[in-house]
């Protein structure tokens, strides 16, 4: 991984989006620092598309999507994405699964959920998961006394060995049925929303993130980056981002879109 410094100028001058994930790469401790919003609003008003990727849930998707200063917004690790049409006043909201799949899937996952409480002392259901439509988050650090990195790999192995997938953030593992990542939907939204062939666009996207759950888009994107907490997680992410910034969490992401918002104001 380079310093987000050495960030290649002529490459940030021909971004045109920047995809980032929320939790410790946007913001810090649990806060959204005004510093971090603003550079969302900054990059938008240079031209670029902004699109958090997350696994934060439905209820708090929508809200993003509607208020803050992006795109539209990627949740549930790829489970759908929302984006908010403001002169038709209409929220668009795309799903992998159907309705009736993710009543099927919420089922299977309730049990689940039961399944892994009982095996791994200290883990909860996440505070948010009455807002999901999609997916099972289990809470491992957030509200709860941070668990060990056995119990977190057992929740990980409980989810697989039920045929399901499972995706480890910096504060909960996320768990679901069905063959989706943050990568694919990534692909879709950026075709139905913003005109671009991924593969073709590729190397005119940044995606910032932190943890083993931003793997895919680590692998995908040649200019990736990540904020310094990344380094928490080496040794346990399939793939790292080519560019790290110095400082973790929210004050890591404005360095970053700090060093594509000069380099396009020199061009």
């Amino acid at each position: 991984m380079k310093p987000i410094a050495s960030f290649p100028a002529e490459t940030a001058r021909r971004i045109v989006c920047v995809l980032t994930d929320i939790d410790d790469t946007l913001t810090t401790d649990g806060q959204l620092p005004a510093a971090a919003y603003a550079a969302l609003e900054n990059l938008r008003g240079a031209g670029l598309s902004v699109v958090p990727v997350t696994g934060r849930p439905a209820g708090w998707c929508d809200m993003i999507a509607r208020f803050w200063p992006v795109d539209g917004v990627i949740g549930e690790n790829g489970a759908f994405y929302f984006r908010h049409d403001p002169v038709a006043r209409k929220m668009i909201r795309k799903f992998i699964a159907t309705e009736a799949e993710r009543a099927a899937n919420r089922r299977r996952l309730l049990a689940l959920g039961e399944r892994i409480l009982s095996e791994v002392p200290g883990a909860a259901i996440s505070s948010d998961q009455l807002y999901r439509e999609a997916d099972l988050a289990i809470d491992v650090c957030e509200d709860v006394p941070p668990l060990s990195r056995a119990a977190v790999d057992k929740i990980v192995f409980l989810f697989e060995s039920a045929g399901g997938i499972a995706k480890v953030s910096s504060i909960h593992v996320n768990g679901w049925f069905g063959r989706y990542d943050k990568l694919a939907m990534t692909r879709i939204f950026v075709r139905e929303r913003l005109g671009l062939d991924l593969d073709e666009a590729r190397d005119r996207i940044v995606f910032c993130g932190d943890s083993p759950n931003d793997a895919p888009m680590f692998g995908f994107f040649p200019y990736a980056c990540g904020v310094a907490n990344v380094h928490d997680f080496e040794g346990a992410m399939a793939a790292t981002p080519a560019f790290i910034a110095s400082k973790r969490g929210a004050e890591g992401f404005v360095e970053i879109a700090d060093r594509i918002l000069s380099a396009r104001a020199r061009a």
